[in-house]
């Protein structure tokens, strides 16, 4: 989803007065889940998610495959939440491929299943990032369109992506921003970032944003480490810049998947940190469905899992 990130000279953001430590609730979580692709992952996936929903996130949100190839899934997800969460669930909704009347009795369905959140996205062609979007001609050409549509349905609670090394499709840095202006203006909520590494490229971000004009929550996403070769291949993908000293340090540990994961612990936890200093207090994590590396990364932070009750 992401470009190669512009060399930025300009200086990291003075922290702001925070009474986030790191400790109790101060620390506020979001999850992002995908609908699993086989009938094991499928077992496994209702336990993952039942698993979250004891660590009191904000909400969970379900992803949409490109093109809307996970429609059915991603709905039958959301409704079991709803059902059975005792959290919010936010929906993925995309715009691409599809006539406007399409996606609005999509949300309008949504709406009747109790979903009050959607995370609305442009969306990907079903071939992948790289290829060319063509806007439907009777359907919304753009996420700020699409939150206007929405918006227009029902008053619903909306987040937007945003793009601290800049969307790959974008013109310029500049035109990526005055296009998150425009989603924000059209009534999101709030932005959720594609996921980073270096704390620098969301905090230069940041005070782009705020210079402006946009002043609802940028909602900082992260991608915890469960294997760098994949998060490497994800941040080639979407133009994610990785790090020399991070690859190096992960370099150590090839073959030792109890390092591994120690050390997957600890970057999140040091780059959260080091948001946390500098204002921050809510996150959205990528979760990849990998439930127990997520919960023993919030754990770290005063969100202990609640007794699970039997059905």
């Amino acid at each position: 989803m992401l470009a190669s990130p512009d060399q930025d000279p300009s200086p990291i953001a003075t922290p702001a007065s925070s009474s986030a430590t790191g400790g109790g609730g101060a620390v506020r979580f979001s999850f992002e889940v995908f609908p699993p692709r086989t009938d094991k992952g499928a077992a496994q996936f209702h336990g993952t998610v039942q698993r979250l929903t004891t660590l009191r996130p904000s909400f969970i949100s379900v992803t949409y495959g490109a093109g809307g190839s996970t429609r059915a899934a991603t709905r039958d997800i959301v409704a079991r939440l709803v059902r059975e969460a005792p959290v919010p669930a936010a929906a993925h909704l995309t715009c691409i491929g599809a006539p406007r009347q399409e996606v609005d009795a999509i949300a309008r369905e949504y709406h009747a299943m109790g979903i009050r959140r959607f995370v609305a996205l442009r969306g990907d062609p079903p071939e992948g990032p790289g290829e060319t979007y063509v806007p439907h001609p009777e359907g919304y050409a753009y996420a700020s369109d699409l939150v206007a549509g929405l918006r227009r349905i029902a008053d619903f609670d909306i987040s937007v992506g945003a793009y601290p090394e800049v969307h790959p499709q974008a013109e310029s840095a500049a035109a990526d921003l005055d296009a998150l202006k425009r989603k924000i203006d059209a009534g999101a909520a709030r932005a959720i970032t594609q996921f980073f590494f270096d704390p620098a490229v969301f905090l230069r971000f940041r005070d782009r944003t705020r210079a402006a004009g946009i002043d609802c929550p940028v909602v900082p996403g992260l991608l915890p480490i469960s294997n760098f070769d994949k998060a490497r291949e994800f941040a080639r993908k979407c133009g994610a810049s990785v790090p020399t000293a991070l690859a190096n340090r992960f370099a150590r540990f090839t073959g030792d998947a109890a390092s591994t994961r120690a050390a997957a612990l600890d970057v999140a936890c040091e780059l959260i940190d080091t948001l946390l200093r500098h204002g921050e207090s809510a996150f959205h994590i990528y979760t990849l469905n990998q439930g127990r590396l997520v919960e023993d990364l919030c754990a770290r932070f005063g969100h202990l899992p609640l007794p699970q009750t039997a059905n």
